[in-house]
């Protein structure tokens, strides 16, 4: 990753945060001045669900609107499906409902018409709604590359009422992809890495505190959110977690920068095995093995192990499914994870294939040590 190479701070984020129950009914009042012709993205999932109560709505609110049901991939064709639609329709804004790589499609689709863009996650999965940039899959969902954007969204807009009600895993996945933001942004600091503002800035203090600020919301809210949402409630340590996963988290690693936990993830696309685990899953585990790479404390590396067990987030090679493989395909993840291009390389020191390998061997072994003495 490149190195700071100015002394000027940089905080970017969205124009606006909005979050709270039935927010989405204010769809149309928050729309209002970005574009009366929006093309509506929305997750196949909620697409039945969503579509006609969304297209009666802002109907009465003067807009029309086009709406498509994303395919499921957020790859290269998928993006130019979309955007020829959107030039066809003649839209002047673009809303992406639905979970991460709904709205990173929507972004990307945005950003190739020049139109501003509403995000409108329905789960607190991963902290991709507030950035400015996309991650890209091929069509079979191996990791590609990262797109980054001019500008961070106009409007990020959290309906808690359709988010509480989301799977209890994707807001789990978001804590694991949270998890990684604290450790990730002390390893940029310890680099002197450069954030993911334009093109690169000093991380600003505010940016730091943030990302702190959602590791301790984690560890003091996610057991409680938790238990809430698998009996459908939306408490304020809902509300905490919801936060934490979508704000805070999405500050944090685009004004501090991703490190070795996403890169790792990354690296694990390469396992066919893996693709049934959801992002933030993945980098749950690849927090763990970069708290092993940088030869953390053992007290932090259980404090991290103890959250991921009392959430239910992956901490050992089994609980990806890969109890069995070889070391040849664990050095397949190894490589991918140190490609030219990874956020492994913000790490403040060199990173080779056979140092990831031996941290998620190593890692494998200390959540068993814990599990054992839990």
């Amino acid at each position: 990753m490149a190195k700071v190479i100015t002394r000027t701070r940089a905080l970017g984020s969205p124009g606006k945060y909005i979050q709270g129950r039935g927010e989405i009914k204010s769809l149309g009042a928050y729309l209002s001045g970005l574009g009366k012709r929006p093309l509506i993205l929305i997750d196949p999932f909620l697409y039945e669900d969503l579509r006609g109560v969304l297209l009666e709505q802002l109907k009465e609110d003067g807009f029309e609107t086009a709406f498509l049901e994303f395919s499921g991939e957020i790859s290269e064709n998928e993006i130019k499906r979309v955007t020829t639609v959107a030039k066809q329709e003649k839209c002047n804004a673009v809303v992406g409902i639905g979970g991460g790589k709904t709205i990173d499609t929507g972004k990307a689709v945005a950003n190739n018409i020049g139109s501003p863009v509403v995000v409108v996650p329905t789960a607190a999965s991963t902290d991709a709604p507030c950035s400015a940039l996309s991650v890209i899959y091929t069509d079979e969902g191996v990791y590609s590359k990262v797109i980054r954007f001019g500008r961070n969204p106009d409007l990020v807009l959290v309906d808690t009422d359709i988010v509480s009600k989301a799977p209890v895993r994707l807001l789990v996945s978001g804590m694991g992809d949270a998890l990684a933001t604290f450790f990730e942004a002390r390893a940029n600091q310890d680099s002197d890495s450069a954030n993911y503002i334009g093109t690169g800035f000093r991380r600003s203090l505010s940016g730091m505190a943030l990302s702190r600020l959602c590791y301790d919301i984690l560890l003091a809210q996610g057991v409680k959110a938790k238990a809430a949402v698998e009996r459908n409630a939306c408490t304020d340590a809902v509300e905490d977690i919801i936060e934490a996963n979508t704000l805070l988290s999405g500050l944090g690693f685009e004004n501090c920068g991703c490190a070795a936990a996403h890169g790792i993830h990354d690296g694990l696309t390469a396992l066919e095995e893996t693709h049934h685990l959801y992002h933030g899953e993945k980098v749950a585990f690849g927090t763990v093995c970069q708290l092993v790479m940088e030869n953390r404390p053992i007290e932090e590396i259980n404090e991290v192990l103890s959250f991921c067990r009392s959430v239910g987030l992956p901490t050992m090679l089994k609980d990806l499914r890969l109890e069995n493989a070889s070391k040849e395909d664990l050095m397949k993840v190894a490589k991918k994870s140190i490609a030219e291009d990874s956020t492994i390389h913000a790490e403040p020191f060199e990173v080779s294939d056979k140092m990831v390998y031996d941290a998620m061997v190593t890692a494998d072994s200390l959540a068993k040590i814990f599990a054992d003495a839990a």
